[in-house]
């Protein structure tokens, strides 16, 4: 699938890069991966104004976080990856559309991923602490 699902355990909510960077830091970052992507949407393709996303890998065994790349997505495609703050927000029912269009794929292919990616959360949620793994940063900034 083109656009997934990108549950964070509960554990590393706050474990983003504004908040870990010095001053100025996530703007380099930010405005370097809306450049890679061109005007559009680094996974649907829109040109429309873009946000910037951290993408991260979660190694269970080892508790171990890691940022694996900063990405440029449109609103729709973001509210897709965090499917749990929009479904509080009341913007499920865009998201699931957003989804399928990109994924072109059924509602039952939406419902089998979302419960895959709960599954996910829920085994992740298990791990006592995260460390966090930054190493991407010097090829970012």
């Amino acid at each position: 699938m083109k656009l997934e699902f990108e549950l964070v355990p509960d554990g590393c909510w706050y474990s983003n890069l504004r908040s870990l960077l010095p001053p100025g830091g996530w703007d380099i970052i930010r405005k370097k991966a809306y450049a890679r992507a061109g005007g559009r949407c680094m996974i649907c393709g829109a040109e429309v104004r873009l946000e910037a996303h951290e993408r991260w890998s979660y190694d269970e065994r080892n508790a171990v976080q890691k940022l694996e790349d900063v990405i440029a997505v449109c609103r729709k495609c973001h509210a897709v990856i965090h499917i749990g703050r929009t479904q509080l927000t009341g913007g499920e029912r865009e998201a699931e559309a957003h989804f399928m269009k990109v994924n072109g794929c059924s509602y039952a292919d939406y419902r089998r991923a979302l419960g895959e990616a709960n599954e996910a959360h829920r085994r992740r949620n298990r791990v006592g602490e995260w460390k966090l793994d930054l190493s991407v940063l010097k090829e970012l900034l």
